[in-house]
């Protein structure tokens, strides 16, 4: 047994501040309206949930917005071709949400008539859906009383335990403690825990003086909460190295093609590239031309460091057949991750 505290946390006081301080999300029903019986749509919570993964609330407003206007529903989004679903979601990182997202809602039309599972089990069954969304989905639009545990509650609750392992050891302890004091307004309870994490206990501050948990909180007696969460000793991130052939034709066009569906970046646009190996191959031009070395790019990725040396030639247009020709205008436009958009930038195109 890892945690030191065993008593459940104050629902009401959480509630209470709540009630006061909620954030105002534009997926999200204020409380006050809550209490008038107006509900969430499970379609803009699970939206909101699916874009916040591994992404702040500031980086995801614009992007939902959009998306909301263009697809107003899961009807209209089922709808859309998956290229205008990669392409809209373009810089948000984590590409195969995009595609499970498409065929979430995809799902959701066609085996449930457009209306989304109101239990968490349920909504398991969906693609791209596991444990946390699901919890967060039947929490905050159904009132299911089912712990919502991310990474914001992760901290939250092992400086209320002054949790000594790190939390990827005692994940399920945690779960159980914070399900113990899941109220009736779960839903209302699972945000504002949320924004506990994101406003009050926050990462590199924790303002226990106006935390609703305070008084129950081992981390704020110890007089050094932000020790808590333990960190994991982390394993040296592995480094790969490739090359990015940026194409260019005598108007200035740009050779695009698109990845593999399946795999990294899966379905999003590229310019061609060699295999990204622990040692770097040796260049292998694509076709014939003037080619410049143009630097190189470092990307980070969840696993590893990709170091990409940046090449660039003006070629003839009928070398070339598998992809399409883009202006540089029309380069906003295009599903291009990060990751191309910065090997582009390094060839001023960007």
């Amino acid at each position: 047994m890892h945690l030191l505290n065993p008593s459940p946390i104050d629902a009401t006081a959480v509630l209470a501040w709540y009630d006061r301080h909620a954030r105002a999300l534009p997926w999200r029903v204020a409380p006050a309206d809550r209490a008038l019986g107006i509900r969430p749509d499970p379609y803009r919570v699970w939206l909101s949930e699916v874009m916040l993964q591994q992404t702040t609330v500031a980086a995801v407003r614009s992007y939902f917005v959009r998306f909301t206007s263009l697809w107003p529903t899961v009807l209209d989004l089922a709808s859309a071709p998956l290229d205008s679903v990669l392409k809209e979601w373009a810089g948000l990182g984590y590409y195969a949400r995009a595609r499970n997202l498409h065929a979430c809602a995809q799902a959701v039309v066609s085996q449930h008539g457009g209306v989304f599972p109101a239990t968490s089990l349920g909504l398991q069954t969906l693609p791209g859906i596991g444990a946390y969304t699901s919890a967060a989905i039947a929490a905050i639009c159904f009132d299911e009383p089912v712990a919502v545990l991310d990474g914001n509650l992760d901290r939250v609750l092992a400086r209320y335990c002054a949790l000594e392992v790190p939390v990827r050891e005692a994940k399920e302890e945690l779960r159980a403690a914070l399900q113990a004091s899941v109220p009736a307004r779960a839903g209302d309870f699972a945000q504002a825990m949320m924004d506990l994490g994101a406003t009050i206990c926050a990462p590199r501050a924790a303002l226990c003086m106006l935390c609703p948990i305070q008084p129950g909180c081992i981390g704020t007696k110890t007089g050094e909460p932000t020790l808590y969460p333990v960190k994991p000793v982390k394993a040296e991130r592995p480094i790969r190295k490739g090359h990015a052939y940026v194409m260019l034709d005598s108007d200035g066009d740009v050779y695009l093609q698109s990845r593999p569906a399946k795999g990294l970046l899966g379905g999003m646009t590229e310019v061609p590239g060699s295999d990204w190996a622990a040692e770097l191959p040796a260049a292998a031009y694509p076709v014939a031309g003037n080619w410049r070395h143009r630097g190189q790019v470092v990307h980070i990725f969840t696993h590893f460091r990709l170091e990409l040396e940046v090449w660039s030639a003006t070629v003839m247009p009928d070398q070339l057949d598998a992809g399409w020709w883009a202006a540089p205008a029309a380069l906003k436009g295009e599903a291009l991750p990060t990751l191309y958009r910065k090997v582009l930038a390094a060839v001023g195109l960007e």
